[in-house]
C-alpha cells in the first residue's frame, strides 16, 4: 500500500537549473547601478546643488560686472561681456562638477566600499563607465539649471540651440568625469585628490576661453589654450548660444563645431580607456 502511494507522488529526477545572468547583462546592470548611485547622492545632498549654483552665479553677476570695464563692454561680435560670459559660466559649472565628481572614488576607497566593488564578478570597465555616466549626469543637471538665468541677461535660447548646447554639455561632462576618474584612480586620500584638483581646475577654467576672449590673449597663452581639452567644448557652446561670436582658430583656420565635438569625444574615450587600465591594476 505504501508502495502504491509512493507511485502517485511525482518526484523530479533532475534539479531545475538555476537561471544565471550572462556577463553582458551583469555588466550593464552594474553600470546602471553605479550611475544611479551618483544621482541618489545628489538627491540626498541638496546643499551640493545650491553650492554648485552659487559659485557660477557669483562669477556671472559679480565677476562679470567687475570685469566688464576691463575686458570691454563688447567682448566680441557686438555681445555684452556678461552675455559673452554666460556660456563660459555654464561650461565652467560642468567642468567643476565633472572633475569633482570623481571624489566619490577616493571616498569609497577610504571607507572600503571600492574594494568590495573591485572584487565583484563584473568587468572593471562597467564600474568606470558607471562612474562616468553618473558623474556626468550630475554635472549636466547642475549646468542646465543655469539656463534659467539666460533671459535675465538678454540671451535668447531657441529649442534647437538648447538641445545642441545640451549635447555638448553631455560630451564635456563625460570627458571631464573620465579625466577625474583617471586622477582619482591612484589617489589614496581625500585631501590629496582635492589638492591635485585645485591645481588642475583653475588653469583649465582660465585657459579655456570661458572667462576671457581667446583672441585677446598673448600668443604664448593662446598656444596653451589650444592644448587645453576644455577649450573646445567651451568654444562650441559659446558659438551655439551666441551665433556670430568669434570661434577658436588653429593656424588661422576656424575650427568647425563638429571637429570640436570629435576632439572632446576623443579625449573622453582616451581618458575612459586609461581609467579602465588603471583600475585593472588596482588592488
Amino acid at each position: 500500500m505504501a508502495t502504491e502511494a509512493l507511485r502517485g507522488v511525482q518526484t523530479p529526477t533532475t534539479a531545475e537549473p538555476l537561471r544565471r545572468e550572462g556577463p553582458l547583462r551583469r555588466n550593464l546592470t552594474t553600470t546602471w547601478m553605479v550611475a544611479v548611485r551618483e544621482l541618489i547622492r545628489l538627491r540626498r545632498t541638496p546643499s551640493r546643488i545650491i553650492s554648485g549654483l552659487a559659485q557660477p552665479l557669483l562669477f556671472l553677476f559679480v565677476l562679470g560686472a567687475g570685469l566688464k570695464n576691463v575686458v570691454g563692454q563688447n567682448a566680441g561680435a557686438g555681445f555684452d561681456y556678461i552675455q559673452f560670459l554666460f556660456p563660459g559660466i555654464v561650461a565652467m559649472s560642468i567642468l567643476t562638477s565633472g572633475l569633482m565628481a570623481a571624489i566619490s572614488i577616493v571616498w569609497d576607497r577610504e571607507w572600503g566600499f571600492l574594494r568590495e566593488m573591485l572584487v565583484a564578478p563584473v568587468s572593471r570597465a562597467s564600474l568606470v563607465l558607471g562612474k562616468a555616466i553618473g558623474g556626468g549626469s550630475v554635472a549636466v543637471v547642475q549646468g542646465v539649471l543655469l539656463v534659467v538665468v539666460a533671459p535675465i541677461i538678454g540671451v535668447d535660447l531657441s529649442v534647437g540651440s538648447f538641445f545642441a548646447m545640451l549635447g555638448f554639455l553631455l560630451l564635456m561632462a563625460f570627458a571631464l568625469v573620465s579625466f577625474g576618474v583617471v586622477v582619482a584612480a591612484r589617489m589614496q586620500r581625500l585631501e590629496s585628490f582635492q589638492m591635485v584638483m585645485a591645481l588642475v581646475l583653475q588653469p583649465m577654467i582660465f585657459l579655456s576661453g570661458a572667462i576671457f576672449p581667446v583672441r585677446r590673449l598673448p600668443e604664448w597663452l593662446g598656444v596653451i589654450v589650444r592644448f587645453n581639452p576644455a577649450s573646445y567644448p567651451v568654444d562650441a557652446i559659446r558659438r551655439i548660444v551666441l551665433p556670430g561670436s568669434p570661434g577658436l582658430t588653429i593656424g588661422g583656420s576656424l575650427l568647425p563645431i563638429w571637429s570640436e565635438a570629435l576632439i572632446t569625444l576623443g579625449f573622453g574615450l582616451a581618458m575612459l580607456t586609461l581609467a579602465v587600465r588603471l583600475f585593472s591594476h588596482t588592488d
